[in-house]
């Protein structure tokens, strides 16, 4: 299954989630929005903090869903490797793993762009 397609089918999950437990779904929804709209690091600078905390937490929709947003704000290829590089020193053997989907998907979804 590509990431483009992972991520589509988790935003159907998401979306049956929020038909289930509404409220909490909106509530988060807001914190989001709230943390990435205020503060003094930039929205690019807290993806980068998100996306490692994915690779160290292993969540392979969250690192899917940042390397999406990251690319949105401006992020690059480069900025991807010291991200990755982060994430794996604060997790060790299992962050190594999970950085290398962060990059495949990276990868993938920057062709899919250049195509469309």
């Amino acid at each position: 299954m590509s990431y483009s397609d992972k991520i589509k089918d988790m935003r159907t999950e998401l979306r049956e989630l929020n038909k289930a437990i509404p409220e909490t779904t909106k509530e988060f929804g807001a914190l989001s929005k709230a943390v990435k709209d205020s503060g003094t690091l930039s929205v690019k600078e807290k993806e980068w903090v998100a996306l490692a905390m994915a690779v160290a937490m292993r969540c392979e929709p969250c690192i899917n869903f940042h390397i999406e947003a990251m690319m949105k704000a401006g992020g690059t290829r480069e900025e991807l490797g010291d991200i990755l590089a982060m994430g794996i020193q604060m997790s060790g053997g299992p962050g190594l793993m999970y950085a290398g989907h962060a990059l495949a998907c990276w990868d993938e979804l920057a062709v899919s762009q250049r195509a469309s």
